[in-house]
């Protein structure tokens, strides 16, 4: 009976990576839903900062269907073409939807270009990422950052669970479950299968004892929505906690921080005849992710 279960198991793992007809068809239904789903997860109030939202936010949900598609794949190309075509497809369509229930309106799409720069990086990282279907040394160095990427994340989110229980046991769960999964999937034999659940363990364990050194860089839309002209300059101190500059102009105006360290520091930006104060915050949230937060100064 034991043995069967094994076998079950090992069927329903293999099947998962390996046995499914990963047609065009099934690329968008894949894409269109988890964009709707995501998109849901984003306006919605009830899922508002729990493991639902990070869909929206952070990589563990499209890590997991990115592997899915690759090793549903027959060949490197095919991975390729049908990972970035998942990716081209789902998540201008999340800020799509978001539309109509968003102040921004329209303004939402500033955020994507930077989805759009990883989607064209997908191309590349699906085409070396079918290879973990070999199931060899390679597989295992290929899959290693994405165990480590797991581990780190499942020891972050489980130690916000612990501090505001059950808060983020969802995505705790899932990170494990991953590595679980793309363990006993991909790495067949058990020295493989030690390795490739020590590396995570030992990830978890070097991040825990050393703390990452801040490294911030990121862009905001500003809070009062303003509008900035062409013309407009950030006058700041020097040594401030985080530096600030305009990254773009006109309906999408956003600006830059970047920073070494957490803290609160002040800046003006003149734009014409004008002047606008405001506070930038960096600071690190419960799952110990760097947050930028901008305030107006009235």
């Amino acid at each position: 009976m034991e043995n069967e279960n094994k076998s079950a198991e090992k069927g329903l793992i293999n099947k998962l990576f390996g046995g499914i007809d990963m047609s065009w068809k099934k690329i968008l239904l894949l894409a269109v839903g988890s964009a709707v789903l995501t998109a849901i997860f984003l306006i919605v109030p009830i899922f508002r900062n729990s493991s639902f939202e990070r869909m929206g936010v952070y990589l563990e949900a499209w890590f997991f269907l990115a592997i899915l598609i690759m090793s549903n794949c027959k060949k490197p190309l095919e991975s390729a073409v049908k990972t970035f075509v998942f990716f081209l497809v789902s998540q201008p369509l999340i800020y799509l939807i978001q539309v109509p229930f968003s102040d921004m309106g329209f303004g939402l799409f500033g955020y994507y270009k930077y989805w759009f720069i990883a989607t064209l990086a997908t191309f590349p990282m699906a085409f070396i990422g079918w290879y973990i279907k070999k199931k060899n040394w390679l597989s295992l160095l290929i899959i290693a950052p994405v165990l480590m990427f797991m581990g780190v994340t499942a020891y972050q989110s489980g130690l916000s669970c612990m501090q505001n229980f059950p808060r983020l046991l969802v995505t705790t769960l899932f990170c494990i479950l991953q590595i679980v999964l793309y363990v006993l999937a991909f790495c067949p034999d058990a020295v493989k299968r030690v390795i490739g659940f020590l590396i995570p363990g030992i990830t978890v364990a070097v991040f825990a004892f050393i703390k990452p050194q801040v490294d911030v860089n990121g862009t905001v839309f500003l809070p009062d929505d303003r509008i900035l002209t062409d013309s407009a300059v950030v006058i700041q101190d020097e040594g401030t906690a985080a530096t600030v500059a305009i990254e773009s102009t006109g309906e999408d105006s956003m600006l830059r921080v970047r920073a070494q360290k957490y803290g609160t520091s002040e800046f003006t930006i003149r734009d014409g005849g004008s002047d606008y104060r405001y506070t930038v915050q960096v600071y690190e949230d419960e799952t110990g992710h760097a947050q930028i937060k901008i305030s107006p100064i009235e």
